[in-house]
């Protein structure tokens, strides 16, 4: 893909958001205030953050992997399912990244 034809999609999905945002913010509150329009806007922002989720733990470049940043991603859902303390929970991913990459796991 050439430089140019790069930048035209990156100026084309900004300018998609960017309209996205603004129909969300001339819609009717009344709109968004009804409970289905309220369930499936917090249901697709959990879709989306488990997608980035999933996409920063298992890939690197084009290719799945399996190295510490799985076991510290199933700590880091263990502490959550235990109501453990934000920070708490990142500590843990953190430390357990560490010391399986510190034993040799890449």
């Amino acid at each position: 893909m050439s430089v140019g034809l790069t930048w035209v999609a990156i100026v084309a999905a900004s300018a998609v958001v960017f309209a996205l945002k603004l129909v969300g913010h001339l819609l009717p509150e009344h709109w968004l205030a009804q409970p289905r329009v309220a369930r499936t806007a917090a249901l697709v922002t959990v879709a989306l953050l488990s997608a980035l989720v999933a996409v920063q733990a298992a890939t690197t470049g084009r290719s799945l992997v399996a190295d510490a940043r799985l076991p510290a991603l199933v700590v880091a859902a263990v502490a959550l399912a235990l109501r453990a303390p934000f920070i708490v929970v990142v500590v843990l991913a953190a430390v357990t990244a560490a010391v399986l990459r510190a034993l040799g796991m890449p």
